[in-house]
């Protein structure tokens, strides 16, 4: 048989009412209490208070959401599809928040499941980064209403955070050089997506002087400035047009070309230098020099051209060495000069390619000067690179072409001993070898490329 207890107020020992009725009004706890569910028990027809409970575990794949839940929903790798509850009741409510802040590029569809949104019956779209949504369901006409409708801002870290090759400041910038093979590591973002756009110079290994005169051709050159990173760019900075780098949290191998050998008698070809690498950006290695022989006449293409060579017992004249191969925009380089044809009397080689310009053409008895080379400040200093070889020349009056402003080597001449570390292109510049005549080793070796890499990080 039931029992049944009849009172109006149950206190507690000190006096207080923790039940109270009085005119139908039941109250439960004294003023400063805490009404809590022992674990593992639930409630009924309370219903909620406008608020969810967030289930912290993100969602990548489409899903069906619960009343009374939460989600995150990360779109990163694709569009996800978020099922609203199937025959819901009055009072029923689900939220959706952007977790990687990507629902513009990847849309969050809210599938109605049979209802209403907003009294149409079509599924919805959330289509704006960082947006949350919180849906109440109403009745049958309206269905799922929109109740908390808003776009979160972002909050962390400004700046990203980076490691790897020699790391100098300038100003708000940080600047990572390399002048041999590495690691770019990006360790944290920055949340503001424009910073994380980064300025590059990624210049190859310069070609080694021709055997027979030409000088070789600049490795190639090429610079993207960030609208974040205040310098003087060169006149070969791809902003606009060319390829920005926005980086993620990963690490970036970077591959530094080596200079391209010297031709190391009158029928060898200079080597051409190694191409240079940073995340998409591949600048290729300069073309090297020609030789006096059938099959080593032609200048080498490359990011700047090798000089070609004249074969005076043929007679032929090889072809030129073109520059910015393969092509990119804004070119990387420029084609060779010409050796000089005329050889009665002496033997003038054609200037390597330079960044900014093609190399010089010869004309008896001076060797040709290379193509200059590209001056930029994304180290902080105003600097040149990628600078053609100079012509070698055997006049008397020792008229070797110069190298090209950026590196380039100095043209050799028998009868002015050009020292081997003016022949020879500098280092990390991709400068082009300087041509040789006649005799062995006598050409410059290319010199090696540069990568160099900056950001804002305060």
């Amino acid at each position: 048989m039931a029992s049944t207890i009849k009172v109006n107020n149950i206190q507690n020992q000190c006096g207080a009412n923790i039940i109270n009725e009085s005119a139908n009004t039941i109250t439960i706890g004294a003023s400063g209490d805490t009404i809590s569910l022992a674990a593992g028990a639930s409630q009924t027809g309370f219903g909620r208070t406008g608020t969810v409970d967030w289930d912290t575990t993100k969602k990548t794949t489409s899903f069906t959401a619960v009343s009374g839940t939460g989600y995150f929903v990360d779109t990163s790798g694709g569009a996800v599809t978020a099922t609203l509850p199937a025959t819901p009741s009055a009072g029923d409510i689900v939220a959706f928040n952007d977790y990687a802040r990507t629902f513009a590029t990847n849309n969050l569809t809210i599938g109605r499941n049979g209802s209403n949104i907003q009294g149409t019956a079509a599924d919805g779209t959330i289509a704006t980064n960082g947006q949350s949504t919180m849906f109440v369901y109403v009745d049958g006409t309206q269905g799922w209403m929109p109740t908390e409708d808003q776009t979160t801002g972002q909050y962390g870290a400004v700046y990203i955070t980076a490691t790897g090759g020699t790391i100098t400041t300038c100003g708000n910038c940080k600047i990572h050089t390399f002048t041999g093979p590495g690691t770019f590591t990006v360790c944290s973002l920055s949340n503001i997506s424009t910073n994380n756009e980064v300025s590059y110079l990624v210049v190859a290994g310069g070609g080694g002087g021709g055997g027979y005169t030409g000088g070789g051709g600049a490795g190639g050159f090429r610079e993207y400035k960030s609208s974040v990173t205040p310098y003087t760019a060169s006149p070969l900075n791809g902003n606009p047009g060319g390829t920005a780098i926005t980086v993620t949290a990963t690490g970036y191998p970077i591959t530094v070309g080596g200079g391209g050998a010297g031709g190391s008698s009158n029928a060898n070809k200079g080597s051409n230098g190694g191409n240079s690498i940073f995340s998409t950006i591949t600048s290729t290695g300069g073309g090297g020099g020609a030789g006096d022989t059938a099959p080593t006449r032609d200048g080498s293409p490359g990011g700047s051209g090798g000089a070609n060579a004249y074969i005076p017992t043929n007679p032929v004249l090889g072809s030129v060495g073109a520059g910015n191969t393969p092509p990119v925009s804004p070119p990387q380089g420029n084609p060779s000069g010409n050796t000089n044809s005329d050889q009665a009397t002496y033997t003038t080689g054609g200037g390597g390619g330079g960044a900014t310009a093609a190399g010089g053409n010869a004309s008896a008895p001076t060797g040709a000067p290379g193509g200059a080379g590209a001056t930029t400040s994304i180290n902080a200093t105003p600097t040149a690179f990628a600078g053609g070889g100079g012509g070698g020349s055997d006049a008397p009056s020792r008229n070797v072409g110069p190298g090209g402003a950026g590196g380039g080597g100095k043209g050799w001449s028998p009868s002015y001993q050009t020292p081997a570390p003016e022949r020879n292109a500098t280092d990390n510049t991709g400068g082009g070898g300087g041509g040789g005549v006649g005799g062995s080793s006598t050409s410059g070796a290319g010199g090696s490329g540069i990568v160099i890499i900056r950001y804002k990080y305060q």
